[in-house]
């Protein structure tokens, strides 16, 4: 999967995707790779009902974050501020040492 925990995501489909000329963005927050899910802050959110505990002793409704698929979601990327697709470009540094870095398709910057 090419989004990482950290990165900004746009929501491209959904009840949470916002208006054409402002598309809703957030965080991601957890990726489950294996499920093709992530959780973005913000988005997304369910109403769980919750019993008294000793922790939480009035109970109540809680909101929080449920998974989304990966395919609703697009990178966000700040330099073209609008989502973006990725492309990877393997470095070579200095020491002989390889790694792999994200850039943006549209403008060619590291994510």
């Amino acid at each position: 999967m090419n989004i990482k925990k950290g990165d900004t995501v746009v929501i491209r489909r959904g009840k949470d995707r916002g208006s054409a000329d402002k598309p809703k963005t957030g965080r991601v927050l957890h990726v489950f790779p294996v499920k093709n899910r992530l959780i973005v802050e913000g988005v997304n959110l369910i109403a769980r009902h919750s019993r008294p505990t000793r922790t939480n002793p009035k109970g109540g409704i809680v909101r929080k974050e449920a998974p989304i698929h990966r395919a609703k979601v697009a990178l966000f990327c700040k330099t073209c501020s609008g989502p973006t697709k990725i492309s990877y470009k393997i470095i070579e540094d200095a020491g002989g040492k390889k790694s792999k870095i994200r850039l943006c398709r549209k403008c060619g910057e590291t994510i």
